[in-house]
């Protein structure tokens, strides 16, 4: 099982400090929500773990190796990335961009093989997308999108998946839909997700940690309902809310 280690991370642009001293370990197999002001270093953490932004020398770790040491296409097969907003300008087929997920695992003018197709089927039926593997890519509504381009990050077989508010442009029918399938996707592949949410609600009722960021520091990481109070919102967002028991789930929700 895959661990991620973070020691003693810092980040600036142009001299302005955007990260300083993030120290975590990131349990395996366990579903972790970043929550945080604009400006908190949210997307900046998420780059340097997945190595988009090249962290400094013995920070960020992949089962016990200095994510430096990794090679790109190495790392593809491990680590996989779900940015904000994908943008694909090519007239490719649903299921041709989910083939893509499979090049870190091929050689240069290999062929998929018939282990690949069979992987991006199993994705594809996994994420509610096989029903239009032939459509081209930028006829699909965003929901229908976004869970394109999570199969193709699952066809890289990946033990960590990060995800960069992947629901922002969503509706709240398909928000839902997406956030339903990540959580299930924790449980049933047991593996490492780790996602920025804006939405304090989605980290309450789908994940399994939560990490506060506030002024590119760890405000608090813990388990959601320790996270997630009227005190430290105050601090962070500087707002008064309520948090109440949810009627049908009984969860912890914040009301504004």
């Amino acid at each position: 099982m895959d661990s991620l280690s973070i020691n003693h991370l810092n980040f600036s642009y142009d001299q302005k400090k955007i990260l300083s001293d993030i120290t975590l370990e990131l349990d395996s197999g366990v579903f972790t929500g970043i929550i945080g002001p604009n400006g908190s270093g949210k997307t900046t953490f998420a780059k340097l773990i997945s190595k988009l932004l090249k962290a400094e020398k013995k920070t960020v770790y992949l089962n016990q190796q200095d994510i430096n040491d990794i090679k790109i296409a190495d790392l593809a097969k491990s680590m996989a990335m779900v940015p904000q907003a994908s943008s694909i300008n090519y007239d490719l087929t649903v299921y041709e961009v989910v083939l893509m997920g499979r090049t870190p695992h091929m050689k240069r003018f290999q062929r998929e093989s018939e282990a690949d197709f069979n992987i991006v089927k199993e994705v594809m039926v996994e994420t509610d997308t096989w029903a239009f593997k032939d459509r081209l890519i930028h006829q699909l509504s965003g929901g229908e999108r976004q869970r394109v381009i999570i199969a193709r990050a699952l066809a890289q077989e990946p033990k960590v998946l990060i995800l960069d508010e992947p629901v922002t442009y969503l509706d709240i029918h398909h928000q839902l839909q997406v956030m339903s399938l990540i959580k299930t996707l924790s449980s049933t592949r047991n593996m490492t997700i780790i996602m920025i949410l804006h939405d304090l609600n989605y980290a309450l009722k789908y994940c399994d940690h939560v990490i506060l960021l506030s002024d590119g520091e760890v405000f608090q990481y813990g388990k959601p309902d320790d996270v997630v109070t009227i005190d430290h919102i105050r601090s962070v967002y500087n707002i008064d809310v309520n948090i109440i028991d949810h009627p049908v789930t009984k969860k912890p929700m914040v009301v504004f």
